[in-house]
């Protein structure tokens, strides 16, 4: 009975060794992968366009990738505001699975069947490495939840409530009214 006793503590032992290995193997992977996406965000560029206040000269860091503030004017489309990229379940990807970040990144579609805005490059994504597109999903996910709900879509005969970026005509741009001189302070 001792003979029994002592195999199956060993058998045990040596089972919770090796799960305790393989889980640190695999925690070393994630943070490896997290890692990773987090470069391939920052490389890319996410946060100049879903992080409030870049577009105005002071990114919000305290809420990075959690949608931004400003629209982009798209003509005969409307105005499209950058969404919260965030885990938050109620107004970011928290409720979106690793897979469906992944096919929005680079087929474009939604989980709900909707199209990404076409100011987002997901046509430049689709070329991603299928694991540099998961690294960049579990990054994602593993960020801190900021509750943000953006504004919009706004269809091109709504009012929208954002500053909007839009790509105006040079005429146009050139007869918009300047803005004031600004005042020389004395030394």
């Amino acid at each position: 009975m001792l003979g029994i006793a002592l195999r199956f503590a060993f058998a045990l032992a040596l089972t919770t060794a090796l799960l305790g290995v393989s889980s640190n193997r695999a925690n070393a992977a994630d943070a490896a992968q997290i890692a990773r996406g987090k470069y391939l965000v920052a490389v890319i560029g996410c946060g100049d366009c879903h992080t409030p206040g870049t577009f105005l000269g002071k990114p919000d860091m305290t809420h990075f990738l959690g949608g931004s503030d400003v629209g982009f004017g798209i003509p005969g489309r409307g105005v499209f505001v950058a969404p919260n990229l965030t885990p938050d379940k109620e107004t970011g990807l928290g409720t979106w699975t690793t897979k469906q970040i992944v096919t929005a990144l680079t087929t474009g579609k939604r989980p709900d069947g909707r199209v990404l805005a076409p100011i987002m490059p997901w046509q430049d994504f689709a070329h991603l490495k299928r694991w540099d597109a998961f690294a960049i999903a579990a990054y994602l996910k593993s960020l801190k939840p900021v509750k943000h709900a953006v504004p919009g879509p706004f269809g091109p005969n709504q009012k929208v409530s954002v500053f909007v970026m839009q790509p105006l005509p040079a005429d146009v741009f050139n007869n918009l009214p300047k803005p004031p001189a600004p005042k020389h302070q004395a030394p």
